[in-house]
């Protein structure tokens, strides 16, 4: 028989580990695991490229991947759709869970009928959102991401390339770079479906 202090000490080692061995381990992402950041939980509200308005809390219960950008983009924003279309593809039926949006960073030009002429030809699914200049840049604000016109061009918008994706609880999870190997992003998206909502 052990001596009551000794006792005392195996009894709360034995305790820890107990609990260490049921806590689950912390997923592990491809990409930058942000989940702890106090920014990009807030509700918007802007307009779908089927002119109906759309919040971000109408996609709570989906994984949610959100690339800012511009329709008339030449060279990150149609690639970085393209890929998010193929990822949709290896998804499968788990696609039905996830929800891409396209936000505009050039309201000025991107308007309901040009979102709508972009956006679906990658994917049926995906929604292309708009407002006005002032709700465009909250939302961009709320989540850390840069724009603004094109010093030599103006017809062209400079902005963060990056995609942001939240689980389907609508916290803020992940900052992929937008040169990310489809297979990395479907690791990732996977890894977020499989949590209980």
């Amino acid at each position: 028989m052990l001596p009551p202090h000794l006792f005392s000490r195996v009894f709360f080692l034995l305790l820890a580990l107990f609990v260490a061995a049921c806590t689950p381990p912390a997923p592990t992402f491809k990409a930058t695991d942000i989940s702890g950041v106090d920014w990009g939980s807030g509700d918007f509200e802007l307009t779908a490229h089927t002119g109906k308005p759309a919040k971000a809390a109408d996609f709570k219960g989906k994984v949610v991947i959100m690339f800012f950008g511009f329709t008339h983009c030449p060279d990150i924003c149609p690639p970085t759709m393209a890929k998010l279309a193929v990822l949709m593809q290896r998804l499968g039926d788990d696609a039905k869970r996830v929800q891409v949006l396209f936000i505009t960073v050039d309201p000025e030009n991107d308007t309901v009928k040009q979102l709508a002429g972009f956006v679906p030809q990658f994917n049926p699914t995906f929604i292309g959102l708009t407002g006005s200049d002032k709700e465009i840049a909250a939302v961009a604000s709320e989540y850390k991401v840069a724009y603004g016109k094109n010093p030599k061009n103006s017809t062209l918008v400079d902005h963060s390339t990056g995609i942001l994706v939240k689980d389907a609880k609508g916290k803020l999870r992940l900052l992929v770079k937008n040169d990310v190997p489809v297979e990395d992003l479907e690791h990732d998206v996977r890894v977020l479906l499989k949590e209980k909502n």
